[in-house]
């Protein structure tokens, strides 16, 4: 899938954009009234109505029936007759899930290795090879029945001078852990928590239970982790309640603390960086300009030995066919259409379907259905060979571009992609978010200026500057990959600053 240059700042003669040499629709780059004269596709019309910025315009007659394509990818299907200059959406556009023949890989081709020439960042060299990009002591609830004094664990070190080398002491509360059924639920959430505690990212942990609850405390424990004195655990029928668990739980973070003050950032190489790459809020122009940026750093990424990873289930179908056609190995390949098929199942278990992903926001923001979010959300990941797949919250494998099988909604992929291993997150947006993580840190890329200028505060980077003629995918791309080993080496993003710390394990079973 490749994207025009979109050139000048966008003018009457210049106010909507073809993406695609085949595309039977344009972009429109600003809001745009019926009767305004627009030229696209090699010939000038008249609108018939307005067409909010970042929607869609036909610029031929498309019969009903007939296939829409955005990208040069097929989006849907029209209702009825569409005249050329009428405005696209989900008012005349059927979604249609494509039923398709994949180009899968005739052959197995090796992954990435690492790179004498990748850049070098300032990061937390691991026992086990991998890298932090922070240095955290993480205080993670068993349950929600121990959520509350989680969180007064983390708090109790609020305004207290922490060593330069800490980051902090950092909350993990949610609210499940118990009320589970016994089995793939558990084993999720058991896998969920492990990654997280075992992060390159984080120090040494300490686990809060009330003591009865299904995620028991005692799978934690016994490993090397607590071998080596990196993890402990306090619980409130056994600590002494609310306050005897604080104490308990603050001289053993004490313990942690000195630990973690002795550690110090070197130089590392950029091939250890394993980047996260997530979209929330997503819009018309996510595809545009955010996306394909984020993907260029990620091939640039891929190129030295680093890793990218690509996640949100929900939003690569209708686009899963230009994965598996770059995939590394046909098992690759069928990885990735598995996790889509099992998807699926759990989809169907109660009624639902891919297309019930795209948002109110996202429809308002020009996205008509999946397909189109979709094609534009796997941009993301470049045009690199996708090197491997995992399921949700598994240890990511380093080299190239992997894809996480998550759910679309922002917190659970993130903690899905946390709990894997990403030492660092780039997640675009379109119509604005404000999230983060506990222990990775977290860098919002806007899609259009109007965001950028309305959430500077919770913007790190203005790919937006693309869509107003003021900078290439390539300019921006660059500054992402920028931005990403300054960020490893301890800058603080936007949501750093506000202190966002959002952590939504995926449950996928019955509340017993």
């Amino acid at each position: 899938m490749s994207l025009v240059n979109l050139g000048a700042p966008p003018e009457p003669e210049n106010s909507v954009v073809q993406l695609h040499p085949t595309d039977n629709v344009a972009i429109a780059r600003v809001a745009l009234g019926a009767g305004q004269e627009i030229a696209a596709g090699g010939k000038r019309f008249r609108l018939r109505q307005p067409v909010p910025v970042g929607h869609k315009v036909a610029i031929e007659r498309i019969e009903a029936g007939s296939i829409v394509r955005r990208y040069g990818q097929t989006v849907g299907r029209a209702m009825r007759a569409i005249e050329v200059g009428e405005h696209i959406h989900t008012h005349n556009l059927a979604f249609e899930e494509p039923s398709r023949e994949y180009d899968f890989p005739e052959k197995e081709l090796p992954r990435p290795e690492p790179s004498a020439r990748a850049p070098k960042f300032l990061g937390y060299q691991r026992a086990d090879g991998r890298a932090g990009t922070r240095n955290y002591i993480a205080v993670m609830a068993a349950s929600n029945c121990a959520a509350h004094v989680t969180d007064l664990i983390a708090r109790s070190y609020e305004g207290e001078a922490l060593p330069p080398n800490v980051d902090g002491v950092v909350a993990f509360s949610y609210g499940d852990g118990c009320g589970h059924a016994i089995g793939p639920d558990t084993e999720l959430l058991q896998r969920t928590i492990s990654g997280v505690l075992d992060h390159p990212n984080v120090s040494a942990a300490i686990l809060v239970g009330l003591g009865c609850e299904v995620n028991r405390i005692d799978y934690y424990l016994g490993g090397a982790a607590e071998r080596e004195g990196r993890i402990g655990a306090v619980t409130l029928q056994e600590d002494g309640g609310t306050s005897g668990t604080i104490e308990a739980a603050r001289r053993q973070i004490g313990r942690f603390i000195e630990r973690a003050a002795a550690e110090q950032r070197s130089e590392i190489p950029a091939s250890k960086i394993i980047l996260g790459l997530n979209c929330g809020g997503s819009d018309s122009f996510s595809g545009i300009t955010a996306n394909p940026a984020l993907g260029y750093c990620s091939d640039l990424i891929a190129g030295f030995g680093g890793t990218a990873v690509l996640a949100e289930t929900p939003e690569i179908v209708g686009a899963e066919h230009l994965l598996v056609r770059r995939a590394r190995s046909r098992a690759v390949a069928e990885k990735v259409l598995g996790s889509i098929r099992s998807y699926r199942d759990y989809l169907n278990l109660f009624g639902e379907s891919f297309n019930d992903n795209p948002s109110p926001g996202n429809k308002d923001g020009g996205l008509s259905n999946i397909l189109e979010k979709s094609l534009g959300a796997v941009a993301k990941g470049g045009t690199s060979m996708l090197a491997d797949a995992v399921d949700y919250a598994e240890r990511i494998t380093p080299g190239g571009l992997v894809f996480m099988n998550t759910p679309g909604y922002d917190p659970v992929s993130l903690a899905g992609l946390g709990a894997g291993g990403v030492n660092v997150i780039a997640f675009t947006s379109g119509r604005g978010s404000a999230i983060g993580f506990p222990t990775v840190p977290v860098i919002k890329i806007a899609s259009n200026s109007r965001t950028f200028q309305r959430m500077r505060c919770n913007m790190d980077i203005n790919a937006g500057r693309i869509g107003d003629g003021e900078a290439t995918v390539e300019t921006i791309g660059r500054e992402i990959l920028d931005m990403v080993l300054r960020v490893a080496s301890g800058e603080k993003t936007t949501s750093e600053r506000w202190g966002h710390r959002e952590f939504v394990p995926w449950r996928i079973g019955p509340v017993m």
